[in-house]
């Protein structure tokens, strides 16, 4: 079979090629994929949770967690994202960052992300486009209401996250001058954003990053803006690629929706199922740190390793029946919030509550609602997004 896992107007076409992934968790789980550079594919579930908790062998600070090959001097910064760090210092910025995501924080957040979710569903009537009146909405407004960010500010914040995620798409980035306008235009914000609480403090999960812990540790500057950005970005979009995918799964499996109208407790589970079943990031990058052996595959030091969450979520060997979208699965041990270890999703928590909410709501308000038109795709191998979704409210 031939293998490309990376070729964009692919999952343009039909989101993840999950026919190449299948045929590869059962013939070559750990795949030297061809191409500039060449990179060992994991595509097993038992492969990438390997990868994930091993962090001292495969290191997503050496040439960062992203699949696109950076220049070396802008290695440096972008090592300044949590995201792309190794312990220790992920370990030092993550407990700093935990003070502001405990349980009780979020769950306190469950009536306004009710509020929120019911502001929306409320101006939707007849014909509307998911994507945009509520699925990309929902996460964005939830992320906003945590930064203190203010509403008139909200549209800002919902153009730079398209933008950037949507850097190789054509309609969401007009020219290639325009690559990463966005993501300065963010930081800038940010830093007017924690300039503003340092003069005006409040009792919020920014005042609780930017205050001192018990031994005096502060985020520095770069750093918080640096937060905001992956906040704004994986807090607000794998959300909204989870949510739009859902309503898709449960258009495209009919006998689920009309299981969960019947009874909306079910969007609890539905909520895991949906982020397995769409894995709304599709793949990470790491390097490995010394010569080793993974999947029957010689390794070297240096050599760069992608992990496929969207095979490992559908892995027969974690998974029975794992073609089936079943909304009361149970137990679900996917790793659509990553496979554990020190990168395990911050925010899993609020992403499970904003699509339980949701899909709860939408079951009891909109029982009827329907597809009226096809689904437009991401061209990106890195989210698995959809840009619009046309739909009839009823």
């Amino acid at each position: 079979m031939q293998i490309d896992l990376i070729d964009l107007d692919t999952y343009a076409a039909g989101g993840p090629p999950h026919r190449q992934l299948r045929w590869l968790r059962e013939n070559d789980p750990v795949h030297r994929h061809q191409g500039e550079p060449e990179f060992w594919a994991v595509t097993r579930y038992e492969d990438v949770v390997h990868v994930s908790r091993n962090s001292d062998l495969f290191s997503s600070e050496r040439r960062l967690a992203f699949f696109d090959e950076l220049p070396e001097e802008q290695l440096p910064f972008q090592r300044l994202m949590m995201l792309n760090q190794d312990p220790p210092e992920h370990t030092r910025r993550r407990q700093l960052v935990n003070r502001g995501f405990t349980a009780r924080n979020i769950n306190n957040l469950e009536q306004r992300i009710r509020d929120i979710c019911d502001d929306l569903l409320d101006t939707c009537s007849g014909e509307v486009d998911f994507v945009e009146e509520v699925a990309a909405p929902l996460p964005l407004y939830v992320i906003c209401e945590l930064l203190g960010v203010p509403a008139s500010d909200w549209g800002k914040m919902y153009d730079w996250s398209n933008r950037i995620v949507g850097a190789t798409d054509t309609d969401y980035l007009a020219s290639p001058e325009e690559d990463g306008v966005a993501e300065r235009e963010l930081y800038a914000y940010a830093q007017q954003l924690a300039a503003q609480r340092r003069a005006e403090p409040r009792d919020d999960i920014v005042g609780k990053l930017l205050a001192p812990d018990e031994n005096g540790q502060t985020m520095a500057p770069n750093e918080f803006n640096l937060f905001v950005h992956l906040l704004v970005i994986a807090g607000n979009d794998t959300t909204r690629n989870a949510a739009s995918g859902g309503m898709l799964a449960l258009f495209e499996h009919p006998r689920q929706w009309e299981r969960l109208v019947a009874d909306p407790t079910l969007a609890r589970p539905a909520a895991d199922e949906i982020v397995r079943w769409v894995s709304p990031v599709n793949m990470f990058r790491r390097t490995a740190t010394a010569d080793l052996t993974l999947g029957g595959q010689q390794i070297r030091e240096n050599d760069k390793v992608v992990v496929f969450y969207a095979s490992a979520n559908r892995d027969a060997l974690a998974f029975p029946d794992p073609e089936t979208f079943d909304i009361g699965r149970d137990p679900n041990p996917h790793i659509g919030y990553g496979g554990g270890g020190p990168h395990f999703c911050i925010g899993s928590h609020l992403a499970k509550m904003e699509l339980h909410i949701l899909f709860e709501q939408l079951a009891i308000r909109f029982p009827k609602i329907r597809q009226t038109d096809d689904v437009r795709r991401l061209r990106s191998n890195f989210v698995n997004g959809i840009k619009s979704l046309p739909v009839r409210l009823s």
